[in-house]
């Protein structure tokens, strides 16, 4: 079985912080692996979902062969996470266009309100295997 892979903008400072989150708090077995969105394998996701790796409107997250992106994304990765992350689970109550709505007005200004980084996020050490960058 393959294990849950998120794909994930190593430019944008908010998707690397949730990396991190999710580095710190994957309870998963087998662990999370983590694809940057511009390696060949995230592009190839990427295409999948219909989602441009070269400016990217959402992560994706694919668990057990399901590929989930937006606010879908979100409630699918918080069931693999500890700490606070599984309350974003009741969003599933919420409907799908306004989460939707809600996820794209940050998704598509994240780089204003959180910043971008000048390379891709590069994992610590002890994590790197976990890490799919080139």
């Amino acid at each position: 079985m393959l294990p849950p892979t998120y794909v994930y903008d190593g430019e944008c400072v908010l998707c690397s912080r949730a990396v991190q989150y999710v580095l710190k708090h994957d309870r998963s077995d087998p662990p999370i692996r983590f694809v940057a969105i511009k390696s060949a394998e995230g592009r190839e996701i990427a295409a999948r979902a219909g989602v441009d790796p070269d400016d990217p409107s959402t992560f994706l997250f694919v668990d057990s062969g399901q590929l989930y992106g937006s606010s879908d994304a979100v409630i699918a990765i918080a069931k693999h996470l500890s700490g606070p992350a599984p309350w974003f689970r009741f969003l599933r109550f919420v409907p799908r266009p306004l989460r939707d709505w809600v996820y794209a007005r940050i998704a598509n200004n994240r780089y204003a309100l959180f910043g971008k980084l000048e390379r891709c996020y590069l994992p610590p050490e002890n994590s790197q295997d976990r890490f799919v960058l080139e």
